[in-house]
């Protein structure tokens, strides 16, 4: 089960992706399992040399109790010291900023997380974007791809 956020690779050019791993709650998991996750403007930040997902909304778990977790609190993120460092010496830089981009679940089972260094596009990018995408739906669409 994976899950995407398609409006990232079209807010930002992406340099580098990296995967990584997310702390999670038992209620977290199961609830990702079941598809209750929104990547709407979540964003990574660093504290204290820790890399943190922001606005990330993990829905309730239904069948949850008392002990159920907040959806939108923050997740730390699991990555080495060498690619932490890498990230923070480039997110200093201006106009960068660090965005997940997809969700997913590795082949032993564990919750990953994919996050992409990232550039905002400026509004004609966008519409490069836009002209290109629809530029491929007619070619295929007349070709029958």
């Amino acid at each position: 089960m994976e899950f995407i956020n398609r409006k990232s690779h079209f807010e930002y050019y992406f340099e580098t992706t990296y995967s990584a791993g997310i702390v999670l709650s038992g209620s977290e998991v199961k609830s990702l399992r079941a598809g209750k996750v929104s990547f709407n403007d979540s964003y990574c930040v660093f504290h204290q040399e820790e890399l943190f997902v922001k606005s990330l909304h993990i829905s309730a778990y239904a069948f949850g109790t008392i002990t159920n977790h907040e959806p939108l609190q923050e997740r730390k993120l699991l990555l080495t010291k060498r690619e932490l460092r890498k990230l923070s010496s480039k997110i200093t830089e201006k106009g960068y900023s660090i965005i997940p981009t997809r969700i997913f679940f590795s082949e032993k089972g564990l919750a990953k997380i994919e996050i992409g260094l990232g550039k905002g596009k400026k509004h004609f990018d966008k519409r490069n974007t836009i002209k290109e995408r629809e530029a491929d739906r007619d070619v295929k669409r007349k070709y029958g791809l």
